[in-house]
This record gives C-alpha cells, structure tokens and sequence, in this order.
C-alpha cells in the first residue's frame, strides 16, 4: 500500500517561503521511496485568507514584516521589504492558492507556486493582484487568456474552499504542515526548518 505524505501550504505563506530549501532536500531524500511505491506526496492548499479588497491594517503590516525579520535572521532566507512600499497590501491569499489550484491541472503546481513566492518575497509584488498571477502563470507557461478562464471557473465552483475544508478536517491547521496519510490512520509529521534529516526518519518510521 503507498502512504501518502500531505504537504499543506498557502503560497503567500512567509514560513513556508522559509521552509522551501529543506522542502526542497526533503522531498529528494524521498525520492526513492517514491520510486519505489513506497510512497507519494500530495500538496494541499492551506488557504491563510479569504479574498479581500481591503487594504490591510497597519497592525497586520507591523506584525508581518517583524515575521519577515525574524525568519531572515533565523533561517536566511532573503525577502524583499521594498514589498510593503510598493504595494497596498491586502489580507487576501485565496487568489494565490487558486492560481495554484489552477496550474496543479497541467503538472505546474510547484512551479506556480515557486514563482508566486519569487513575485511576492524577492520582486516585491503582490500575489493578491490578479495581474501579478497571470505574469507567473506566463512565466511557466501557461496561456494568460485561459488562465484567468481557469480562476473565474475555480472560484465560482468554490474548488478551493472545498480543499481548505479538507485540509481542516484533516487537522491541517498551520502552513506549512506535513502528514502522512497511511490507510486511515493519519500521522503528524514535526517540522524542522532547517534538516530534513529528522522529518525523513519520521516518515520512514512511520511506514515500517
């Protein structure tokens, strides 16, 4: 029987930004688990915040670019803070996760979702905007015009909200999370944003 191992995110997520190179090793280290059956990875769309037009609190803003800091000193990574500037910020991740949704359709999820978290933390654009979504969809290929067909379609069938709700009904409640599904019985996996060393001997733990 293959496991499955869950990964919930929300791609204007800024830990899971901070998570991505190990995310990244990760998942090479599990290639051969993979290759063998053994096990597969699914992503799961966390959904932080639902759409919105309005600017964000001033309070809201403080409180995220102290996050921002606090994972660039803790982990590295770069973010750009020309972002809170340049942009009127909104508490709205629904149209970044549907442009994921979107993109999962054609086997592109993670480079959609690499290329949002680029737009957002390293070019400082706001992956609220629908225009800032449609340049990554056209940066990984996709066509624009059936892109923004795709959105309209995914938000008016609620496709994300489903998923969301499934993610919560799993216990999938912060990004990012990892499970790992194995017949009905559903295991946590703890995070190390740092070494994937421990996660991987968790999930093989958890599949003997």
């Amino acid at each position: 029987m293959t496991a499955t191992l869950l990964y919930c995110y929300d791609p204007m997520c800024s830990w899971c930004w901070g998570f991505r190179p190990t995310w990244t090793k990760l998942q090479k280290a599990l290639q051969p688990l993979i290759d063998s059956d053994q096990l597969s990875i699914q992503p799961m769309l966390g959904g932080l915040a639902v759409d919105s037009d309005t600017p964000m609190a001033k309070e809201m803003k403080a409180k995220l670019e102290a996050t921002w800091k606090n994972i660039q000193s803790t982990l590295g990574m770069e973010f750009n803070f020309d972002f809170w500037q340049n942009n009127t910020p909104r508490r709205s991740t629904y149209p970044a996760c549907r442009a994921c949704y979107v993109a999962r359709d054609m086997g592109l999820e993670d480079e959609m979702y690499h290329a949002i978290q680029e737009a957002y933390y390293v070019k400082a654009k706001n992956p609220s905007d629908l225009d800032t979504l449609t340049e990554c969809a056209e940066h990984i290929g996709m066509n624009a015009e059936g892109f923004n067909k795709a959105m309209q379609h995914v938000k008016h069938k609620q496709l994300i909200e489903q998923e969301i709700l499934q993610a919560r009904q799993l216990g999938l409640n912060s990004f990012p999370s990892l499970a790992l599904l194995k017949g009905d019985t559903l295991i946590s996996i703890s995070l190390d944003y740092k070494d994937p060393a421990s996660m991987v001997t968790a999930i093989k733990k958890a599949l003997s």
